[in-house]
């Protein structure tokens, strides 16, 4: 039996101001902005080719304090390429980090190991790591 996370819940207190991160300055595909009943809103947004979404919304979503989650992590298989994506886009990403050395050198091997960290509008935490082949 197959077990696919398909979306993750991710706390907010502005949905207009998330979607627009998410959408415009991370890249992620609007898959849908809902409002199906009164005081409920939901939108789901999914990284460009992840089997994974991310919804924000209010009232069919769980009451998380805004900025709360913390860990979550997205794979590329070209950091380097990335961070520049995610800085051209207004992102403020950190430097590449290689974790257990520090900062990269530019010629060490990030696979596994390098990450670039930044925070979404409310403080909910993003890794970004790269990996670029996996068995």
């Amino acid at each position: 039996m197959e077990w696919t996370l398909e979306v993750v819940v991710v706390p907010v207190s502005d949905i207009d101001r998330a979607k627009a991160f998410y959408a415009d300055q991370l890249g992620f595909t609007l898959d849908h902005d809902v409002a199906p009943a009164d005081g409920v809103r939901i939108v789901q947004l999914t990284p460009p080719g992840s089997g994974c979404s991310v919804v924000i919304g209010k009232g069919a979503v769980p009451d998380m304090p805004p900025g709360s989650l913390k860990g979550l992590q997205l794979v590329v298989k070209d950091l380097p390429k990335a961070h520049a994506e995610l800085l051209e886009r207004g992102v403020d990403a950190g430097e590449i980090q290689v974790i257990g050395a520090g900062p990269w050198d530019g010629k060490a091997d990030l696979d596994n190991v390098g990450f670039v960290f930044f925070t979404d509008p409310d403080g909910n935490a993003w890794a970004v790591q790269q990996i670029s082949s996996r068995r």
